[in-house]
């Protein structure tokens, strides 16, 4: 089936002429909506995911239709293309359904991971500065209270279930395991 994704950011803008291209291409399932492409939490979009099938193609005006963040169209393609659906995207001319439409895809799924890469190496670089100059001190630390000794002890003897002792010690899982092994607790095997 032949399914067609439109997106515009504001009410105040027209989606008439990426309409008219879904109608040009013969597209017979429109989803559309008026949102920010910041991120995928928008329900046309999600309702398009949850419908296409195997063997379906997704027509978009251009890959900023689909999403404005690099992760979220990779994470998105990637999605697409494990569940069998074809991309034709107007603007950029690919086409997954052809052997340079998927090479090309490739490209520029390479060049959005070492984009990504690149990001990171700065963001470190850059928190290595701000700790050289005195200006980050990094996440504070949570503190340990009498609170999560007694919560710990309870769970290790079996008398609390572990998700009751993590969200008691409000903590996360990783962190009250960490408190547990620092503070040699636990779990009794009776």
């Amino acid at each position: 089936m032949k399914v067609g994704y439109v997106r515009v950011s504001t009410t105040d803008q027209n989606p008439a002429r990426q309409m008219e291209l879904m109608k040009s291409l013969g597209v017979e399932k429109i989803y559309s909506e008026k949102l920010s492409g910041k991120n995928t939490e928008r329900p046309q979009f999600k309702e398009m995911l949850s419908f296409l099938r195997e063997g379906d193609t997704l027509y978009i005006e251009s890959f900023s239709r689909l999403s404005r963040s690099t992760r979220d169209l990779l994470n998105t393609v990637s999605t697409l293309t494990e569940r069998g659906v074809n991309l034709v995207s107007d603007k950029e001319k690919l086409d997954t359904t052809t052997p340079q439409g998927r090479f090309m895809l490739t490209v520029f799924a390479g060049l959005s991971e070492l984009e990504r890469e690149n990001t990171l190496e700065r963001q470190r670089e850059g928190i290595e500065i701000a700790k050289a100059e005195g200006k980050y001190k990094g996440r504070k630390p949570i503190e340990v209270t009498d609170r999560f000794f007694v919560i710990a002890k309870r769970w290790s003897s079996g008398q609390m279930a572990l998700k009751d002792a993590i969200a008691e010690s409000n903590m996360s899982e990783s962190t009250f395991f960490r408190n547990c092994k620092k503070y040699g607790i636990s779990k009794s095997s009776s």
